[in-house]
């Protein structure tokens, strides 16, 4: 396991353990109100919730290291779904458009399994988690820049009802 990992791996730990210390009150959804999100309704299907707002984690070029700004993103919705151990989710990795279908396909889905990979080591059940990868066939942003291609490198997280 490189450094890096290990330290962000680390890093999400602590932030899981001393968010089970939060004395934040819980919604009347089951969620709670975390990565600053103070009192905010948390529900993914309410288009105001950041769980619907925010449920795309981006990748660097050919990676699929869940980077450090995005821990706080996972961790939100590793305890809503925590707290809600009925809720499925479908983890779809995506690449940009450079590289062969069956290479983008396969790092797609190491994507999608390393974000699953994190909300598992936050609490979250791993049958509430399905990975699958769409590699480069849904793209989020059309063209052949850099911001296109960062745009499109991306695990989304899709609550399932």
């Amino acid at each position: 396991m490189s450094s890096r990992l290990a330290k962000a791996l680390s890093v999400a730990a602590l932030a899981a353990a001393l968010a089970a210390c939060s004395s934040t009150p819980s919604d009347t959804t089951g969620g709670v109100g975390v990565g600053g999100q103070g009192g905010a309704v948390m529900d993914p299907f309410n288009p105001n919730s950041p769980l619907a707002q925010q449920r795309s984690v981006y990748f660097a070029f050919d990676s699929y290291v869940v980077e450090q700004q995005y821990q706080p993103l996972v961790q939100m919705h590793a305890q809503y779904l925590a707290a809600n151990n009925q809720q499925r989710v479908r983890i779809e990795g995506n690449t940009d458009v450079r590289g062969s279908s069956e290479y983008n396909l396969a790092l797609g889905q190491r994507r999608s399994v390393a974000v699953a990979q994190h909300l598992v080591q936050q609490g979250v059940n791993g049958a509430q988690i399905e990975a699958v990868s769409f590699g480069k066939e849904r793209v989020k942003a059309a063209g052949y820049s850099e911001e296109a291609h960062a745009e499109n490198r991306r695990a989304d997280i899709n609550y399932l009802r």
